[in-house]
């Protein structure tokens, strides 16, 4: 079945799902002092974030299955204000815009939704979120008292909100929003504005409740917000935050899980433990809606990403990767978190606020209890709504601590969750999820599995036959026009290009030739302050560059007798998205730029008439296109051909055959940008992170984005994703502008999965969260026949166990593709296991005497480890047959 057709029996089945389905009854949502009530109850709820334009259409249903069965109760997104209106008037609703389509796909799911319409956004994300056609309305100031900017985002806002109406997106018409935020950290900038800038808040806030959306508005890190508006935390721990009333409930609204990454930094990771210690600590400490920020992260596909300098990968070591994978033990050891909070759920909406006890000087417990009276008797208390939250935030002792008669044992930097104040359901420190490895290989469907593992490294390149034009240096076309001075680089772009050309011409005397020989000096170009990028060409050579923000420019430059043209190229890499003052901030050169060393003194070069000519020839012909564009002049590049820089490079490949996710290897590239089937997948840039600085990881104490980096020494982005849906079972095509010399015949394609699951679980770990009874009818009370572990492992969808690498039930040493063999050891291990687990997409394991028949080693933990290796199950299929 081609890609295509199975694409679109998906969209067929979504579509028929959003059309004919009804998401909720109509209900009402309002909050105390407490937590959000919906439908006149009060709710303890995790939320997702998903961000509609970083995914495919075809991804949403996937990425929202996931976060369901990861525990979450809503999905959270921006709003786009530059992808939904791109000319002033001019609406965008399609492909990875459609939020239309989104909200209703998460409303079908059964899910909330919380919408933060901004339209600020910062996201790492273009310009913030603001469509750059703004800054260039005379008058405006972003973000302030300016009548202008307040007109333009009250009328997009309205836009918005009467647009969820429109379609009964609204819970008090049937649909999953829940929520909205009006603007987005602004308490971090308000102060640069003065008195405006509060003036501003205090309309903005007045504005979004005055469109009688009938939910409740947020305002993030706001601690001045109107008492009519929720303020909420945003930040990598927030247990401590309060709102500015005690009329609000305490919210979480950006719970950072990872961080953003620039060209030629490390790659930031953020523990899980952790993580899920923040999450824990948050609900034990009162509060009560909190959000990942992100869950999915996704791609910045075409030229979203902000910066300047972030990288096209948006990730952000989320619970689900880039590509839609899950990231274990991320989203399974969260899992397992939210399973636990929601059994506590009962007891927490219930007390008002909790009893504290203080065991030590960083050991303490949070305990919601409600005592409930049946005709005049008292309960005790484990029939009443109980659950107890004991956490240590001791960073390196272990401690046992008493409560309510029972000694509990607490790792350093934990929380243990009782939803019966009596059994532990679940410690924040103790990961017992599987450990996913994922790799990235050619899979090709007609490649038998046992031919793959005999040749696993192997390299297939994209392609060996390669079209290539060259992109011209400076002037290109009509539309070029001369402008006596230095513009400024937006004032002329408008964002339509990263690309912009200033070309202006010098004469050099005889006297300056023999001045620079007679004193062995060389002239030299001065650029007062660029930003991001500059290239320096002289008479169409290349002299040099320099990347940077705001940064002086010093190039030496080879100069001949006569006239000599100096052609700048400045290119921006992802505009601004954070500070005052956005519309200010600008791109391409400040100040003068000079010419020193001559005979006569500096030459002023900022007053010359300057030639501009925006983008690439190639990006207006639309070479990237799937129309054969003759007029491109594509002609054969062989593979002995010499490389120049700014060239096209095109081939056509084929898909590779599965489902897995597919990705690009450009680690053999410079920096440039690539389309695939006209779909523009983003910039590359093989910048190299710093050799330094990645150490093993301990998720005890606070964490920061420089704590756990990762990636030293490697690419900062190796691999870039193809959505599926843009791809054809063949004949795709591919075209790559190179701004370096570099060829595209190393370029090779690949699929990604798990391929080696480990996991590792104790007798004395905590049993499975559905062992818990339901809360609703037995006040959460675990069974005492239920409290044997499990350990789970599962595949990717589409691939199945292959391979028990390793199984041990005793006592194993070391961690995941490093397992070895105990003092004690089950001799069954291997058969139990392989039994329970080979040839299946999961599989479950009881961690027990029992199930190894017998006691391997007296008065001892006993912990069982495993790895596994997953395989397509095509490829498994395909090798039977053989």
């Amino acid at each position: 079945m081609g890609f295509g057709f199975r694409w679109m029996i998906v969209a067929i089945s979504v579509q028929f799902l959003i059309v004919a389905g009804e998401y909720f009854k109509p209900f009402n949502v309002s909050y105390d002092h407490r937590a959000l009530i919906i439908d006149g109850k009060r709710r303890m709820l995790i939320s997702a974030g998903i961000h509609y334009p970083r995914a495919t259409p075809e991804m949403w249903p996937d990425l929202i299955s996931k976060t369901k069965q990861g525990g979450a109760d809503v999905v959270e997104t921006y709003v786009f204000w530059n992808g939904h209106e791109p000319v002033r008037g001019q609406y965008y609703f399609e492909g990875r815009y459609d939020i239309v389509k989104f909200v209703k796909q998460v409303g079908s799911s059964g899910l909330y939704l919380f919408l933060r319409i901004g339209p600020y956004v910062c996201a790492e994300w273009n310009f913030g979120g603001f469509p750059v056609w703004l800054r260039d309305v005379p008058g405006i100031e972003f973000r302030t008292d300016n009548v202008l900017f307040k007109d333009e985002m009250k009328r997009f806002v309205k836009k918005m909100v009467d647009l969820m109406k429109e379609e009964s997106l609204f819970s008090w018409q049937g649909g999953p929003i829940i929520m909205l935020q009006i603007e987005n950290e602004y308490g971090n900038v308000e102060s640069s504005y003065g008195s405006r800038g509060k003036n501003y808040m205090r309309w903005a806030a007045k504005m979004a409740v005055g469109l009688d959306a009938g939910v409740p508005w947020v305002m993030c890190k706001q601690v001045d917000a109107p008492e009519y508006i929720i303020d909420a935390c945003n930040g990598y721990y927030c247990d401590g935050f309060k709102p500015n009333s005690d009329k609000k409930p305490i919210f979480w609204t950006e719970n950072w899980d990872g961080w953003y990454t620039s060209w030629g930094d490390r790659v930031p990771h953020r523990p899980v433990e952790d993580l899920a210690f923040a999450v824990a600590r948050f609900f034990q400490r009162g509060g009560s809606f909190q959000n990942y920020y992100m869950y999915f992260g996704g791609t910045n596909f075409g030229r979203t990403s902000g910066g300047p300098n972030y990288i096209t990968s948006y990730d952000y070591d989320a619970p689900v990767d880039e590509y839609g994978l899950l990231s274990q033990p991320k989203w399974g050891h969260l899992k397992d978190l939210h399973a636990a909070i929601k059994l506590c759920e009962p007891a927490l909406i219930a007390v008002d606020s909790p009893q504290y006890i203080k065991f030590g000087s960083k050991q303490e417990a949070h305990v919601y209890r409600e005592i409930v009276h049946s005709s005049g008797q008292k309960l005790s208390l484990y029939e009443s709504k109980c659950s107890a939250f004991l956490a240590n935030i001791d960073e390196h002792k272990s401690v046992t601590v008493k409560f309510l008669g029972q000694a509990y044992t607490l790792p350093p930097w934990s929380v243990s969750i009782l939803p019966d104040c009596k059994n532990v359901a679940f410690n924040t420190a103790k990961v017992g999820a599987q450990t996913s490895i994922k790799t990235v290989r050619f899979n090709d469907i007609n490649d038998p599995a046992y031919l793959r593992m005999m040749v696993p490294n192997q390299v297939t390149r994209i392609s060996e036959s390669w079209n290539s034009v060259k992109e011209p240096i400076g002037v290109w076309s009509n539309s070029n026009f001369t402008f006596h001075g230095i513009l400024e680089h937006l004032n002329v772009t408008k964002d339509r290009s990263d690309y912009l050309w200033y070309t202006t011409r010098i004469h050099i005397s005889d006297e300056d030739i023999s001045f620079w020989k007679d004193n062995q000096l060389s002239p030299a170009l001065n650029i007062h302050s660029m930003r991001d990028l500059v290239y320096i060409y002289v008479n169409s050579q290349f002299t040099g560059g320099a990347k940077g923000k705001w940064i002086k420019v010093v190039q030496p430059v080879n100069l001949t007798q006569g006239y000599n043209d100096i052609t700048l190229l400045s290119q921006t890499v992802g505009l601004q998205n954070y500070g005052a003052f956005l519309e200010k901030d600008g791109a391409g050169f400040r100040g003068q730029i000079k010419l020193t060393g001559c005979k006569s003194g500096d030459i002023d070069l900022t007053e010359f008439m300057w030639t501009y000519q925006v983008g690439l020839k190639g990006e207006f012909l639309k070479i990237f296109s799937t129309d054969d564009n003759i007029s491109a002049g594509w002609t054969e590049f062989p593979r002995d051909a010499i490389p120049s820089n700014f060239s096209w490079y095109k081939t056509h490949f084929d898909a590779p055959g599965g489902v897995d996710p597919v990705v690009l290897d450009f680690r053999s590239m410079g920096k440039g940008q690539a389309w695939v089937n006209g779909h523009h997948i983003g910039r590359y840039w093989t910048l190299i992170a710093p050799k330094d600085g990645c150490k093993p990881c301990d998720y005890r104490g606070s964490y920061d984005s420089d704590k756990c980096t990762t990636n030293c020494g490697k690419p900062t982005q190796s691999w870039y994703h193809i959505p599926r849906s843009w791809l054809k079972a063949t004949d795709n095509l591919l075209v790559i502008f190179e701004e370096t010399e570099k060829t595209p015949f190393e370029i090779s394609i690949k699929s990604g999965f798990s391929e080696t699951i480990c996991a590792n679980v104790s007798e004395n770990y905590y049993p499975p969260l559905n062992a818990w009874s339901s809360p609703n009818n037995t006040s959460g009370k675990i069974s005492p026949n239920t409290l044997i572990p499990e350990l789970h492992l599962q595949c990717d969808a589409g691939h199945t166990i292959s391979s028990i690498e390793f199984a041990s039930y005793g006592t194993p040493r070391g961690s995941c593709r490093k397992f070895s063999k105990g003092s004690c050891h089950a001799p069954n291990s291997f058969s139990v296991v392989s039994e329970a687990c080979k040839g299946r997409n999961s599989c479950s394991i009881a961690v027990s005497n029992a199930v190894f028949g017998g006691d391997p080693c007296h008065r001892v933990v006993k912990t069982l480890s495993v790895e596994i290796r997953c395989s397509s199950s095509s490829y498994i299929g395909s090798a039977l047959m053989k």
